[in-house]
């Protein structure tokens, strides 16, 4: 697919995709794919930053690669490993029959035969549908030094492996970071971005949502479940509820064939839009009720 040529275009095809982007977003996704810059995309949890990823390299008909970041991880990890089993088993088949010399032995060894590739590594590589969606997630669970690495990566989209020397995109990948801002991801890093911070949506762009994500809700019920998720998000929760949570907790509540919102159901099915026990606590019993009692009052009649 050719890429949009504007930002009217990139909406469109992000909506058909089933993600609803604001201007703000879609201008700054238009420049990344314009500019060849990445994308650095922080907001809390459950917004939709790893879902844009997905929606633009399918809109694109690009691959998505993705890297899902957490502590401890290291550049060997993100970029390739040998597969040692295999190795040895070469070794020791080499050995007993005596078919190979040591330095041939050793070449063979460490060659694409043997080499795993991880994403970075992955996302360097040509692909016949043109470069890929690198989807780098969660960046903020790693550690500076990963950090360091992946600065340099970014700078030459390139990786360097010590047994076969350096590979280099002959196309750079389209990068996409998101953090949930847990800490602070250096700036160097950010320099090297397009910044954009993914808030939670007003009512209207949610309800825009949760129609495309799950058509088959009636307007009544949707209007009640986004104002009652936006009427929570303003309490004092340990971990608000995303938009994630917005379109499961519709649907389970469509697999229970609810037409309104009532205490009980929203009782019943609290796990699905709240995750930690004391927030879940919070909303038992009267207060559930007021809350719903509220947001009722302000829903005008469809």
């Amino acid at each position: 697919m050719i890429t949009p040529k504007t930002i009217d275009a990139i909406q469109e095809m992000l909506a058909d995709q089933g993600y609803v982007c604001d201007r703000a977003l879609g201008t700054v996704v238009f420049l990344a794919l314009k500019l060849g810059r990445p994308l650095f995309l922080e907001g809390e949890a459950g917004v939709g930053k790893t879902e844009i990823a997905k929606a633009l390299a399918a809109g694109l008909n690009r691959r998505l690669i993705r890297l899902q970041c957490y502590e401890g991880l290291d550049a060997s990890s993100a970029v390739y490993e040998w597969n040692f089993p295999a190795q040895m088993v070469a070794i020791r088949t080499a050995e007993a029959t005596g078919a190979a010399s040591r330095g041939a032995l050793q070449a063979e060894l460490f060659s694409d035969e043997y080499l795993i590739e991880r994403p970075l590594l992955q996302a360097m590589r040509p692909d016949e549908n043109g470069a890929p969606v690198l989807l780098i997630d969660e960046l903020d669970r790693t550690d500076e030094p990963f950090e360091a690495f992946l600065l340099e990566a970014l700078s030459d989209f390139q990786v360097t492996i010590p047994e076969l020397g350096t590979i280099k995109a002959p196309e750079p990948p389209i990068v996409i970071l998101t953090s949930n801002r847990t800490r602070e991801v250096h700036d160097a890093l950010k320099r090297r971005c397009l910044y954009h911070w993914v808030d939670y949506p007003d009512f209207e762009r949610e309800m825009e949502i949760l129609s495309a994500r799950a058509p088959e809700a009636a307007a009544a019920l949707s209007r009640e479940v986004v104002a009652f998720v936006q009427a929570l998000r303003t309490e004092d929760l340990f971990k608000k509820p995303g938009v994630a949570e917005t379109i499961d907790w519709a649907k389970c509540l469509l697999a229970l064939d609810v037409i309104n919102l009532s205490p009980d159901v929203i009782a019943d099915t609290l796990g699905a839009i709240l995750k930690y026990q004391d927030d879940i606590q919070k909303l038992h019993g009267s207060e559930a009720k007021r809350i719903l009692d509220e947001v009722k009052a302000t829903l005008e009649p469809v």
